[in-house]
């Protein structure tokens, strides 16, 4: 298979064959911040109401001296169970608040609002409605605001802290994400790119190239060491595309591009399954993240959801959470195992390493074309052809295992009952968006079965699925990067009829998160596609303000359709179905 021998010829020597044996490892190596009975009994005392606050404190001095005062503490305490207020007062003693290893910093690149300059970005010129030329401006100034530059301490004693050093200042989320994450950080290049902000957007790629080079072979899920032994979906190929196409910079990719194929082949080696269909053999690729122990930044909510199981399952239970974490969709029924409701399924039942994911075999899809593209631009045509014939069967695998005819969609596919799972959710329509086996028509089958389902019916956007269970990526939740992806993937089609579907939910989404943002003054991580428009909710933590991707959707909308867009409809909007009219 070409896929295969792409992954033989170019990935092997890099990761060699790593056959999983005995029991799961840790998150990391430290054991203050990732495992160990100092993380353990703090967490158990629930000194701080967010697990996340205790890992996010850099130590006063070496943590061999932290561990040994620990460990002498427990020795001379009767049982070896510290109380509250001795280990409050051990925090305290050895240990900094949170975030003060990272400090504010405005990106040199940044233009204010009010100057001449800002004027002359294209973007701007493109919004006809005032209201939302003024918006687009606030939103320029959230990259202000949402800039990080690192402590330089972090680089000369890294033992003391939780982040993983990186050499650039970056943009971080916002909220309790106090750090750079993976995925989070494509639609944030794209918005900073929007903003004439290309030496920032350069910097958070060298960052992650980075981090593949000198640090994992991949992007981790985010800027901590808790976060290293998994990643998220591999976006980083896309970023440089995204780049590329402002700044046509083929002397930075040339420098990079082993970087980017490094990452591909950490995919190809530790994230890979072999399904057979009609008698063929086929390579996707699955979230798969073998580490055990309770997630640091959630640890008592995953020793809570482990009670009553026996070590084996509670840690094959941890695995899998942190596997839904590399999904970037933590948490959902999409995972649930036998199923999304109505079966009687929960957060206990997830079996994310048993799926394999529409939208991850997407990404892939789409990095492959790009690599091949990248290679013969750069000259290099043996290899632009081994990523073509990757592209190739990648498309064939998708069409074979994920395609289901009936449904007229891509549908993921459950490995441990060899079926697809029916439920709704975007992420089904993310081939459009990737361009990978969409051809017309499927694209039109694709758009019958939205139109179909009931997802359309909702005011403020696409909801993440169509089943209430309380997690945050499930109904009534809406979160930027999926609405984008469908957006983005329908307006690529040639069908004028999916193009307008395209604007209409775009001018659906973009109000909404203009009515909230004028009632907050705040930009949300997710929204509820239910009632008249507010931040979302469920899950482990409240809903975060910001917000990093979100703020770079609403810019890459503005610029897709600046010219049409209105901040507000003169009437209600009709479900944007065939035969509704289009405001």
């Amino acid at each position: 298979m070409p896929g295969q021998v792409v992954c033989l010829a170019l990935c092997a020597a890099l990761w060699g064959w790593q056959a999983a044996a005995g029991s799961l490892p840790p998150p990391c190596d430290s054991h203050i911040y990732c495992t160990g009975e100092l993380l353990r009994q703090v967490q158990q005392a629930r000194l701080f109401q967010d697990d996340k606050h205790f890992v996010d404190m850099p130590l006063k001095s070496n943590p061999d001296v932290v561990l040994k005062q620990f460990w002498e503490l427990v020795n001379a305490t009767p049982g070896g169970v510290l109380s509250k207020p001795q280990l409050a007062r051990f925090v305290e003693a050895h240990f900094l608040p949170p975030g003060q290893e990272l400090e504010s910093w405005t990106p040199p690149d940044w233009t204010d609002r009010y100057s001449s300059n800002w004027k002359s970005i294209p973007l701007l010129k493109k919004i006809s409605d005032e209201k939302l030329q003024s918006w687009a401006r606030a939103l320029n100034a959230k990259w202000k605001q949402l800039g990080r530059r690192m402590n330089p301490d972090i680089k000369v004693a890294p033992w003391r802290y939780s982040a993983i050093y990186v050499p650039n200042p970056l943009v971080v989320p916002g909220g309790r994400f106090r750090e750079y994450y993976y995925w989070d950080s494509f639609w944030v290049v794209a918005g900073l790119l929007l903003s004439n902000m290309a030496a920032t957007a350069q910097g958070l790629i060298q960052n992650f190239l980075h981090l593949v080079s000198n640090r994992f072979g991949h992007v981790p899920n985010g800027g901590r060491v808790y976060y290293e032994r998994r990643s998220q979906p591999p976006l980083l190929t896309l970023m440089m595309e995204s780049y590329l196409s402002h700044t046509n910079n083929t002397e930075f990719l040339r420098e990079n591009i082993h970087l980017l194929e490094a990452e591909y082949c950490f995919w190809q080696v530790q994230r890979v399954v072999n399904i057979s269909s009609g008698g063929k053999q086929y390579s996707l690729n699955h979230y798969n993240v073998q580490v055990g122990e309770p997630r640091p930044e959630s640890y008592m909510k995953d020793v809570e959801l482990a009670m009553g199981l026996d070590e084996e399952a509670r840690q094959g239970l941890w695995a899998e959470l942190k596997s839904a974490a590399e999904s970037g969709w933590d948490f959902s029924s999409r995972w649930f195992l036998p199923g999304p409701p109505p079966l009687q399924a929960t957060l206990q039942d997830t079996r994310v390493s048993a799926i394999v994911p529409v939208d991850l075999n997407a990404i892939l899809c789409k990095v492959e074309q790009l690599l091949a593209t990248f290679y013969r631009v750069l000259g290099n045509s043996e290899r632009a052809g081994r990523f073509q014939a990757a592209w190739k069967q990648r498309v064939a695998a998708l069409t074979a295992v994920l395609w289901n005819d009936d449904a007229g969609v891509w549908l993921d596919y459950n490995l441990l009952r060899q079926r697809h799972n029916r439920a709704f959710y975007p992420s089904n329509l993310s081939p459009l968006w990737a361009e990978c086996g969409a051809d017309p028509p499927r694209v039109e089958r694709a758009l019958r079965y939205l139109e179909e389902s009931s997802a359309l019916s909702y005011a403020n956007g696409l909801p993440t699925s169509l089943a209430r269970t309380g997690q945050q990526w499930d109904l009534p939740n809406a979160w930027a990067p999926l609405q984008h992806m469908v957006i983005a993937g329908l307006a690529k089609s040639p069908s004028p009829h999916a193009q307008e579907l395209a604007f209409s939910l775009a001018q659906r989404w973009l109000q909404m998160n203009l009515a909230v943002y004028e009632k907050h003054q705040g930009m949300f991580e997710k929204y509820d596609v239910e009632g008249d428009g507010r931040p979302g909710s469920g899950g482990e933590y409240p809903v975060q303000e910001g917000f990093g991707w979100t703020n770079g959707v609403v810019l890459q909308l503005l610029d897709l359709y600046g010219e049409r867009l209105a901040a507000a409809s003169s009437s209600p909007s009709p479900s944007p179905g065939r035969g509704a009219t289009v405001s």
